[in-house]
């Protein structure tokens, strides 16, 4: 067993739920929420984020709109739609269902 490679499947398997749960609080540009991941141990890569959240936005769960900027070029801000804040939800009730089963299970 490969550790690393187990602990990185974990880490992506809940990447599109920290995303989202980054979002709830308002709008953000991909590096500030590669930037909040980073802050909060969840590492991440730029060429991982961008995919996921166009994905994201094709899913309809994102929306973005372009913001000038005074110190470069326009910045992309993303924000949930109606639609994310319910997967948000419900991925929340999953994730936290998922926690009690796997204490349950480990502490056996």
């Amino acid at each position: 067993m490969n550790i690393e490679n187990t602990k990185a499947q974990m880490r992506k398997g809940v990447l599109e739920f920290c995303i989202l749960s980054v979002l709830k609080n308002g709008e953000l540009y991909a590096s500030e929420i590669l930037d909040t991941l980073k802050k909060n141990k969840m590492l991440v890569v730029e060429g991982t984020i961008y995919p996921l959240l166009t994905r994201l936005k094709n899913a309809e769960l994102l929306q973005y709109r372009w913001e000038e900027s005074l110190s470069g070029p326009p910045r992309k801000y993303y924000g949930l739609t109606e639609r994310g804040s319910k997967s948000l939800n419900e991925l929340s009730s999953t994730w936290n269902e998922l926690v009690q089963t796997v204490e349950t299970i480990t502490k056996k």
